[in-house]
């Protein structure tokens, strides 16, 4: 008799499970609204519709600044949290070397791609652009200003003008500071953790929002320029996603088969939500959570992902800072009819692997260009000539940024012989439509002694606990 009631018990998950089979997939979301865009966008183009391209530019608008509204906060705490967190790992310098030679190695890469590619295919040649067809940004980048602009001149104006560079250099500080006080700085430590978790759980009602985001964003690209527009910058807008796909598709999975010795497709299967949100919200930093919680998923220790990843939102950036530049500069030169050398080339492989974290994570890559150009001597007016085509350009940028900011921990990892084997073998390509299972930081043998375990419906009230399972 006893064992009757025990039976009802030992299944009553079940429902669960085939209930969750049933839901939308996010990523299914993401590919409707990118239809669902381009349909809208086009017929408010060409049934001249102007209430549905402003409705869709709102929409658009509301979405990158629900997500610009909790950039300066998280990454001032995520910085703060990572660099403490690295206490709790072994070896943590050499970690952070590391982390910081394979971003260098794998930029280095990427613009050597990119300026290829520019190479052979003449991205400015025939485009009937002309030097009067620019203008001068409204944001410029210099060395100089890149350099004397880390270090801010008061604690507020960083978070106001979202300075990201500098909301960083505060972040590590406050973090390295924290480090040498030790025990005493423990409360303020619990107090930033706690709200990190209360931004990021803000910050993933957002990114639940994101197909409806994408509508928006892409209807008002398609409504805003239409295809008219793609014919001029045809070959340049070609080049930037084929650029992007090599390294993506294929630089990628070749480390991580040589040097990682790792599955490259299980890679995508599990990075593939934090690809898609990049591709969509073109925000690294916005990405952010969603990033680091994938690649914990990957089997990356939490502790290292919450410094590499936080590090990488605001530095790593193959996409915006290393084939777009290279590609533009050379589109900019031909525009102008400016002759680059084999000294111009390797000036801007230095400024992509020094200068990315102008790029600071943010919707566009307009100072890190800017600062390419200024060093190359090349006229600022030529970013205008890629400020109407930049939004095109950005989805896949930012997606290839954040699948390399996801890729290093993952190399890193299994270099250092830390990478949990068994959770990047088993990591699913879903978002939050997978129940939960045990979190992958988690010792299987402590499921018993963990009080949360016993609660299937757990994964149900915290979405972000479903992200990071198995």
């Amino acid at each position: 008799m006893s064992a009757s009631p025990q039976t009802p018990a030992a299944e009553a998950p079940a429902p669960a499970k085939k209930s969750s089979s049933f839901k939308f997939p996010f990523w299914a979301q993401i590919v409707t609204g990118l239809v669902l865009g381009v349909l809208l966008g086009w017929v408010s183009r060409s049934q001249e519709i102007s209430w549905l391209g402003t409705t869709l530019e709102q929409i658009g608008d509301i979405f990158v600044q629900l997500l610009k509204l909790a950039v300066a906060p998280l990454v001032f705490f995520a910085i703060l949290v990572s660099i403490t967190n690295l206490r709790k790992v072994n070896n943590a310098a050499r970690l952070a070397s590391r982390t910081l030679l394979w971003f260098m190695i794998t930029s280095l890469i990427a613009v050597a791609i990119g300026l290829a590619i520019g190479l052979i295919t003449n991205p400015g040649s025939g485009t009937g652009l002309t030097p009067q067809d620019g203008k001068l940004p409204k944001r410029e980048g210099s060395w100089l200003d890149f350099l004397t602009g880390i270090v801010p001149t008061d604690v507020i104006t960083p978070f106001t003008e979202l300075n990201v560079l500098q909301i960083v250099f505060l972040a590590a500080v406050a973090g390295i500071a924290a480090l040498q006080l030790g025990t005493k700085a423990q409360p303020v430590l619990n107090l930033a953790e706690s709200v990190l978790e209360l931004l990021q759980k803000a910050l993933w009602w957002v990114i639940r929002l994101a197909p409806i985001g994408t509508v928006g964003l892409i209807g008002t690209a398609i409504a805003t320029y239409g295809w008219d527009l793609l014919g001029k910058y045809a070959t340049f807008t070609v080049d930037v996603y084929v650029g992007s796909a090599l390294v993506m598709f294929g630089v990628y999975p070749l480390l991580l088969w040589t040097v990682a010795k790792v599955n490259p497709l299980q890679f995508f299967k599990g990075a593939w939500p934090a690809i898609q949100l990049a591709f969509v919200s073109r925000s690294s930093v916005g990405t952010m959570p969603v990033t680091q919680k994938v690649t914990e998923r990957l089997g990356v220790p939490k502790e290292y992902a919450s410094f590499a990843v936080p590090f990488g939102a605001t530095t790593k950036m193959d996409g915006c800072a290393a084939i777009y530049p290279a590609l533009a500069a050379i589109f900019i030169a031909e525009i102008f009819g400016v002759q680059l050398g084999i000294t111009d080339y390797l000036l801007i492989a230095f400024v992509s692997v020094i200068g990315s974290a102008a790029t600071a994570g943010l919707t566009g890559a307009t100072v890190m260009l800017t600062l390419t150009l200024s060093t190359l001597g090349l006229p600022l007016e030529g970013v205008g000539l890629l400020m109407a085509i930049d939004p095109i350009l950005d989805m896949m940028r930012t997606a290839t940024n954040v699948a390399g900011q996801a890729l290093v921990p993952v190399i890193v990892s299994a270099r250092e012989g830390i990478l949990d084997k068994v959770a990047y073998a088993t990591a699913s390509s879903s978002l939050l439509d997978e129940p939960a299972q045990a979190p992958a930081e988690v010792p299987a043998r402590s499921d018993a002694s963990d009080p949360d375990s016993s609660d299937p419906d757990s994964s149900d009230a915290d979405p972000a606990k479903a992200l990071v399972t198995a």
